[in-house]
């Protein structure tokens, strides 16, 4: 079965822009994993306009005596200070994204351009810690290639092309997901992992699952806005249910 990570970002979000405690992450963590999530993901950023290092090691702390079950996964580019933190907390996964500055959230994948020796001392460290390294990267072969080479255990395929090929109908999505196939097929053969995020919703979801290898899907945005609906619990279920089919 494909697993569930639910990025809780948004709800910092919306802590943050009143200030206080209000909404808890913590609590957010709480009711994702009691409804069923089996994973938990946060992207930290250097200006902390959402998920902030207490936030980090608070689920840290709280999903500890879940290991094995209950999965965590931080994102974030490899800047020094949040690598120290990803290393003192040890989460399952470190998902290591390129930032651009101003962006208001990731944009593209890493570039197979990227130096080998700046990501490869990072994945090499964090995997000596016992931390499984995925890297987010275009569907194409020159940056899974790459990855494979650094030394990562997983690509996180960027799916937003994919959302936006399911906006123009049929015969885009089968084009977008035929690209997205020939990109998890060669991750495989290169003994790397699937994850899959940005962008998929309880829409394109249910395309997007039926890619082959897929291990995980990371989704914050998507989830967290339906749940303004219905209910965080119930948003959770949903998406879980989709990826039960």
């Amino acid at each position: 079965m494909i697993k569930l990570s639910v990025n809780v970002n948004k709800v910092a979000t919306i802590r943050n822009s009143r200030g206080g405690a209000m909404p808890s992450v913590l609590a957010a963590a709480r009711v994702c994993v009691d409804r069923g999530a089996p994973g938990i993901t946060v992207h930290p950023r250097a200006d902390a306009r959402h998920i902030t290092t207490a936030d980090v090691r608070a689920i840290a702390a709280y999903l500890a005596p879940m290991k094995g079950r209950i999965e965590f996964n931080i994102e974030g580019d490899p800047r020094p200070e949040l690598i120290a933190l990803v290393r003192s907390v040890k989460p399952d996964q470190c998902t290591l994204v390129p930032v651009h500055p101003g962006e208001i959230t990731s944009q593209a994948g890493w570039s197979a351009q990227t130096p080998r020796d700046t990501i490869g001392r990072v994945v090499a460290d964090l995997r000596s810690d016992g931390i499984r390294v995925s890297l987010f990267v275009d569907p194409e072969e020159k940056p899974i290639r790459w990855a494979a080479d650094v030394g990562a255990d997983r690509v996180e395929l960027y799916t937003e092309p994919f959302a936006r090929a399911f906006e123009k109908g049929e015969p885009a999505v089968r084009a977008s997901f035929a690209t997205y196939t020939r990109a998890a097929e060669l991750a495989q053969s290169l003994r790397l992992g699937v994850n899959a995020g940005h962008d998929l919703d309880l829409d394109n979801l249910v395309a997007f699952r039926r890619l082959p290898h897929l291990d995980e899907v990371s989704i914050g945005h998507a989830l967290i806005s339906h749940a303004l609906f219905v209910g965080l619990a119930q948003s959770v279920r949903e998406f879980l249910d989709v990826l039960a089919l």
